[in-house]
C-alpha cells in the first residue's frame, strides 16, 4: 500500500482552510486515479451524503489566495474556471462510498491514516506546550530564556517568500 500512494504525498496535499483540514478536488482526483470532472460528477450525483461540513465550495478570494501560494494555473490557460471544492475528513471518507474502485478504497485508507497522524501531532504538540506553561510557573526567571527558546522551536515556520527572477551579479 505504501508504493501506491506515499504518506509524505497525501500529508503535502492537506491544507487547513476556514479552519479545518481539507484536501482540495484536484489532488483527491489524482490520488484516486480520475478526472476532477469524475470526482465532482460523482458527489454531485449523491450531494445528500456531503453537507457543508463535510465539503465546501472555496470563495472567489480563497481561490485567488490559493493560486497565488501555489501553482494552480490560470483559467487564460486551460486550468481551472471554477473554485475548487474543499474535502474535510469526513467529506473524504465519504468520498469511499461514491467512488468504489479498489484503488479510491486503497487511497482512502492511505488518507484516513495520515489524518489520524495529523490530529495525534497536534494533540501531542498541544500537551507539551501544556507541561512547558506548568514547568515555567515552576521555576524562577533564570530559566526563562530557556523556555522561550523552546516556545520558538515549536512554533510554525512563517513561509519564507522568494523572489522570482534572474539577479545580476552586479
Amino acid at each position: 500500500m505504501s508504493a501506491l500512494v506515499p504518506r509524505e504525498r497525501i500529508e503535502q496535499t492537506i491544507l487547513v482552510i476556514r479552519g479545518h483540514n481539507v484536501m482540495l478536488d484536484s489532488d483527491l482526483a489524482q490520488l484516486y486515479g480520475v478526472t476532477v470532472g469524475r470526482l465532482n460528477e460523482a458527489v454531485k450525483r449523491n450531494e445528500e451524503r456531503f453537507p457543508n461540513d463535510f465539503m465546501f465550495q472555496l470563495t472567489k478570494a480563497e481561490f485567488e489566495n490559493l493560486k497565488s501560494q501555489i501553482a494552480i494555473s490560470s483559467s487564460k490557460w486551460g486550468g481551472r474556471r471554477h473554485a475548487p471544492y474543499a474535502f474535510t475528513e469526513q467529506g473524504v471518507a465519504m468520498l469511499s462510498s461514491v467512488l468504489r474502485s479498489k484503488r479510491a478504497i486503497q487511497v482512502n485508507i492511505a488518507i484516513m491514516r495520515a489524518f489520524v497522524q495529523l490530529r495525534e501531532m497536534i494533540a501531542s504538540n498541544k500537551g507539551l506546550a501544556r507541561r512547558l506553561n506548568e514547568l515555567e510557573k515552576k521555576y524562577d526567571g533564570q530559566f526563562r530564556i530557556v523556555f522561550e527558546a523552546i516556545r520558538e522551536l515549536m512554533a510554525e515556520p512563517e513561509p519564507k517568500s522568494r523572489r522570482i527572477g534572474f539577479k545580476s551579479a552586479e
